[in-house]
Order: structure tokens, then C-alpha cells, then sequence
């Protein structure tokens, strides 16, 4: 599967004191590019939540940080599947400036789980297919 991309402009908000991109960021902007990817391979997560009882959390995250980005600079995030299991799937994802340096990259494992009690659940028939395709 082709990697799925947003772009991401860094804000004032979004900066520590030395004007780069606060490292916890970056796992905002993989979680917006998460929902992103999800919402175009028709997943509608608050649906699944509410009629389904099913949600998808982060289980690990292994990143790596490689060059800060800056106030005002747009950053291109990336969502690539590696690997998908019966309730889970690991993830590639990036945050690179337009010349393509990469300011970080991470492994992500996400998991399916039902709300009531954070148990493993089946990822949702019509995602592992298209996961699977």
C-alpha cells in the first residue's frame, strides 16, 4: 500500500523556547495523519466507537528524531501499514520538510480494543480487507 500523506504546518504553539518543534509533537501530528489515513480508507472512528464499541489505541511507539523543524514550516506526514494481525497493525510514519529531510520517523503499533474493557478486539471487517489488499 502506497503511503498515505497530510501536510502539517507548525504553529507558535507548537514550539519550545529554542523555536523547534517540541518532540512530543511529532505524536500529535502521527495521530492527525492516523485519523486522516483511517477516515480515507472509510473508517468513521466515532461510528465505530459508538455502534460498534471498538476504538484503536497506540500499544507502542518506537521514534526516532532526526532534525527539528521550526516555527511556520510545513511538514508532510506520512502513514505507511508494515504489518496487520488479527487485532493490531505496526504503521511507518514520517514528518519531512518539502526538500524531504526527515525531522521523524516512527514504528507505530496500533490496536483494536472494545471500550467497555480495553481488550483486543478484530480490527473491523471492512478495514483488514483493505488493509489487506
Amino acid at each position: 500500500m502506497e503511503a498515505f500523506q497530510i501536510q502539517v504546518r507548525v504553529y507558535y504553539e507548537d514550539v519550545d523556547i529554542g523555536g523547534v518543534v517540541y518532540y512530543a509533537n511529532y505524536l500529535r501530528y502521527f495521530e492527525r495523519a492516523r485519523s486522516d489515513w483511517l477516515r480515507s480508507l472509510g473508517v468513521n472512528q466515532e461510528r465505530m466507537a459508538a455502534v460498534e464499541g471498538l476504538g484503536f489505541v497506540v500499544a507502542r511507539a518506537e521514534i526516532d528524531f532526526r532534525s527539528g523543524a521550526r516555527l511556520d514550516d510545513l511538514l508532510t506526514v506520512t502513514v505507511r501499514p508494515l504489518e496487520t494481525r488479527r487485532a493490531y497493525f505496526w504503521l511507518e510514519q514520517r514528518a519531512s520538510l518539502a526538500e524531504g529531510r526527515v525531522c521523524a520517523e516512527a514504528r507505530i503499533k496500533a490496536a483494536c480494543v472494545r471500550h467497555r474493557d480495553m481488550r483486543p478486539r478484530p480490527i473491523p471487517g471492512i478495514l483488514a480487507a483493505r488493509l489487506a489488499a
